[in-house]
Order: structure tokens, then sequence, then C-alpha cells
């Protein structure tokens, strides 16, 4: 509930404004430690971008809550907000958007954890699961750089609107594809954003969008095979249904403004 958020952002707010919180049964406050705020502020955004690979990742709905909070809290203390990109930089690549590329003496493990995959006694994870946690975090992103928190300065701008958005669209279809992993996270990502740049950028967006069935749908299928079409095909289909009906639908979870009442 709307009212539930509130209580949330207020206590994140308060401990990183110096004030005494309760948790966990005892009362802490960041003016304990000489770098008891640098801590706060690392550790907290580290918890936010595993919410995405952990929560939004099995309940995409989930993105539009915890985006608002971080927003928020973004707005208020920037270095959240920068220590956020680093550690979303980290676990996934894809949303700077960067494609590591194997240099000579980096071994094969280290590789896969630098592309985002979890490595466990030499063990890579399923692709499944891997695409899983990605689409978690570029849903989260999606969903930070459109929303702000409603009880913020009105007068205020969006610490990481939506043109950083529109240029992370711009990079990826400046990059070549990666079979799976780009028809994948381009479909998150249009899915949770796309009705926002939608109404930002109007006959621009629907000039990339054109651009995107014409030009780079085939340059994906050219590296994709025939196991690897599933997300291919989910993502066409929603692509040629936003170009047929001249819209992209809100994405679904979206908070309306009843929900800030409950």
């Amino acid at each position: 509930a709307g009212s539930q958020l509130r209580e949330v952002f207020d206590k994140i707010n308060n401990l990183l404004s110096g004030k005494s919180v309760q948790s966990g049964g005892r009362t802490v406050s960041v003016t304990q430690h000489p770098q008891g705020l640098d801590f706060v502020y690392y550790k907290l955004a580290e918890k936010f971008v595993s919410q995405g690979e952990e929560e939004v990742a099995s309940h995409h709905d989930a993105a539009f809550p915890i985006a608002v909070v971080a927003s928020g809290i973004w707005e208020l203390h920037p270095q959240v907000g920068d220590l956020f990109l680093a550690h979303l930089h980290k676990k996934c690549p894809y949303s700077v958007p960067f494609y590591p590329a194997l240099k000579e003496g980096t071994s094969m493990e280290e590789y896969q954890r630098m592309l985002g995959y979890q490595v466990k006694d030499s063990k890579m994870e399923e692709q499944d699961h891997f695409l899983k946690r990605m689409s978690g975090l570029i849903r989260l992103y999606a969903a930070i750089i459109q929303l702000r928190w409603p009880y913020g300065n009105k007068d205020g701008t969006h610490p990481h609107g939506l043109n950083y958005g529109w240029r992370w669209l711009a990079q990826m279809l400046n990059m070549e594809p990666l079979a799976d992993v780009t028809a994948t996270l381009l479909l998150d990502f249009l899915e949770v954003c796309g009705n926002a740049l939608m109404k930002q950028y109007k006959a621009q967006f629907w000039k990339i969008m054109l651009l995107i069935r014409e030009d780079y749908i085939p340059r994906i299928e050219a590296i994709t095979s025939s196991g690897q079409m599933g997300s291919l095909m989910r993502f066409k289909k929603f692509l040629e249904d936003c170009l047929e009906q001249k819209k992209i639908p809100l994405p679904k979870g979206a908070l309306q403004p009843s929900f800030w009442k409950s």
C-alpha cells in the first residue's frame, strides 16, 4: 500500500539524514561511526540492486514500488544514486550498455563473471536463470528513470530521468546484438518504460521503433540459433503490436494515483 511505502521511504531517509531509527530491535544511527554514513550509502545502493535481481526478476510488478523509493532517495541523497549505478553496472554490464570483450590473460571463469554470470565452484549458472536476473535489473532501471517520489520537491528534476533511457536505447542499437540477451533486454526495457518514452519523444520514438523492426531485428535474427528463438519471437510480437496500434501500453503494475491513497 502507498502508506506502507511512505513508511519505508521515511525510515530510509531518516537514517541517511542522521536521525535514529529502529532496526532489528535496536536503535541505530549513522552518527555512531565516522564512516557510518558512507557504509549505509554503499549497502543501501547494493540492496536496491539485489532487489532488482531477486524481487523484480520473480515478480515484474515489484519494479515500480521499489523504483519509486529508490528514485526519491536518489533525489535527496545523490551518493546513493552514484553507488546504485556502480553496483548495477557491475552486476549487469548490459545496463551501461557494455558487452565486455575477452582479453588475453583473462580466465574463462573471470570472463563469465564480467558478463554478469554467477559462477560457483567453477560452474556457471544456467542461461535461463541468468536472463531472469538480467531482466529484473533492467526492469528496475527502466522503472527508476521514469518515476519520481510524489512527495518530494515539485520544482526539482529527476536525478537520472528518461533522457538516460533514450540514450541507453540508442547505444544498445549501435552495438552488435548478442543472441538471447539483446532481444530479452530490449523487450524488458520497452515493456516498462516504452510508454513514458513514447509520450516524451513522440515522432522520434516511433522512428526508433521502425528502425528496430526494419534494421535491428534482422541483425538479431542473423545471430540467433533455432533453440534461442523464444525471446526474439516475443520481442517481435511486442514490436508489431505496438507499431500496428501506434501506442505502447502502460506497463503492468504501474502505480496509479489511487495507490497513494491506500
